[in-house]
């Protein structure tokens, strides 16, 4: 299913697929430092560099951006995005497992270069033939569209400024191209720009209404405008014009935003039995197994986690669910071991923030510090994202709520709902507003975000929170259970606070 903002994203979509949104608690209005793309010469090869290295390097900057004022994560982004020119880490669409979502761009590569190194491999040969060929727009369009997939898949946002460039390049060689008008597409879509991404797919098929690439980014951008009527009539006529693995995952995800839960898995496994690629394997397998641990059975999602490690055992999504859902099956040692392996590889701001709650959670000795460096490398992640172009105000306001500064997750939170109205967003905004004190006007809030039937616990622990602050203690009792019988390892911290919560409001009955 699409990935969900939270909406987060990696949810990687799949093989042909696109995305959805994650945290942060640099507000969402104080400059950022802008600095030029990693290639002065887009065509140009650039060395990787080895993962430890530049996860040392991720670290070293969010250690000394802890030294420092929020106002003065300028130059924390600055430095970061020095130390990861020389290679590229993970961003993509994560779906919301502890009600969070990265929104990710919608893949228009081969499946077979989604694989691993596959990706790397291609844009070298892209660059050679461009250096022989620097007039052959399609592959400027083709290299835009290969980085944007490798900020995707591994969360370098220094990658969009290229990506902007060799699309550019392409069209100024010949305007309205359709392949670099998809890329354009994804491009918005990576960006949080859903309303350019609904632009550009919408002219690709005026042109070519059969383009599975558009009709996927269509649905994507209608769904995280808040559109689902649209987004519902989208799906149809998607699977009407080009049924396949990135339509039947889209198709099933506005299924689960009405709650219907039963149709979204039933599409899902249909989705599963005709992928043949390891890269739609594990993307619907993962999707799958997000789609049980959401709804608590965790060894569901447990075999359909190994499933989708089987056909790829680097595939972010699955090894980040895999630790959640032995989080949730009890097993907290090999959770935090799971997470450390994704975090130790992809310093993602979803994984940063679950780690650290889990040493929270854990709380031994030193795990409260463990937990603080976690967040704070969130908060370097973001000031790199927002200034390589990325929107990230539901980003920042999720994570900071929780993990940072209230203010400024509640001034992201309120620009966020400005831009978009979606559950996601309605859900972020009323926990901003929860944590301020802002209660009364938090309660629609929360009430919107589970208003179309979409099952998901952390909203409705949102909710219970906010309905026990104002007053309601009925109400406020009926959703705390509601999210601890749905998924009561929904969150190390929040599940635990939940508890709590409604153990008082029983007392007091």
């Amino acid at each position: 299913m699409a990935p969900h903002t939270n909406d987060s994203e990696p949810d990687d979509r799949s093989a042909e697929g696109g995305g959805t949104e994650s945290s942060s608690s640099a507000g969402s209005s104080g400059p950022v430092a802008q600095f030029p793309a990693p290639l002065e010469d887009v065509a140009e090869p650039e060395p990787t560099a080895a993962p430890d290295a530049r996860v040392a390097a991720v670290r070293r900057v969010a250690a000394a951006g802890r030294r420092w004022r929020s106002a003065q994560l300028v130059g924390t982004a600055a430095l970061l995005a020095v130390a990861l020119t020389g290679g590229s880490i993970a961003y993509g669409a994560i779906r919301d497992h502890a009600g969070t979502t990265v929104a990710a761009a919608p893949s228009a590569l081969s499946p077979a270069a989604l694989s691993s190194g596959d990706i790397d491999s291609s844009i070298k040969a892209l660059q050679t033939q461009l250096r022989a060929q620097p007039r052959d727009y399609g592959s400027w369009a083709s290299l835009g569209l290969a980085y944007v997939e490798q900020a995707r898949t591994k969360g370098d946002p220094s990658r969009y400024p290229q990506a902007d460039k060799a699309l550019k390049r392409s069209l100024a060689l010949r305007p309205g191209n359709e392949q670099a008008v998809t890329g354009r597409a994804a491009l918005a879509a990576a960006r949080h720009d859903f309303k350019d991404a609904l632009k550009y797919a919408d002219q690709v098929l005026k042109e070519n209404p059969y383009s599975q690439n558009a009709l996927s980014s269509r649905i994507d951008a209608l769904v995280e405008l808040g559109r689902y009527t649209d987004a519902s009539k989208a799906a149809d006529t998607a699977d009407s014009r080009r049924p396949g693995v990135p339509v039947f995952t889209r198709y099933a995800y506005v299924h689960e935003l009405r709650g219907d839960v039963k149709t979204a898995r039933r599409v899902l496994e249909q989705a599963l039995a005709t992928s043949t690629t390891p890269g739609d394997i594990s993307y619907v397998a993962a999707q799958l197994g997000q789609l049980a641990w959401s709804q608590g059975d965790y060894k569901t999602a447990l075999d359909y986690y190994a499933r989708a490690l089987a056909a790829d055992e680097n595939y972010l999504p699955a090894l980040e669910g895999r630790a959640l859902a032995q989080y949730g099956s009890g097993d907290r040692a090999a959770a935090i071991e799971g997470m450390e392996q994704v975090v130790a590889r992809y310093p993602l701001p979803q994984p940063l923030v679950q780690l650290g709650e889990l040493y929270e959670d854990r709380d031994a000795k030193g795990d409260r510090a463990k937990a603080r460096d976690q967040y704070a490398l969130v908060d370097a992640w973001i000031a790199l994202a927002r200034a390589n172009g990325v929107n990230a105000d539901l980003d920042t306001a999720l994570a900071a709520a929780d993990h940072g500064d209230r203010a400024a997750a509640l001034r992201a939170a309120r620009a966020e709902w400005a831009r978009r109205h979606t559950v996601h967003t309605a859900d972020a905004l009323a926990w901003a507003l929860h944590v301020n004190g802002k209660d009364a006007e938090a309660l629609p809030y929360a009430r919107q975000a589970t208003a179309t039937g979409y099952r998901n616990a952390s909203f409705l622990y949102h909710r219970g929170m906010i309905e026990r602050a104002t007053g309601h203690a009925k109400d406020a009792r009926s959703s705390l259970r509601a999210a601890l019988k749905l998924n009561p390892g929904f969150s190390p911290l929040g599940s635990r606070e939940a508890r709590k919560a409604l153990n008082s409001l029983e007392a007091t009955k």
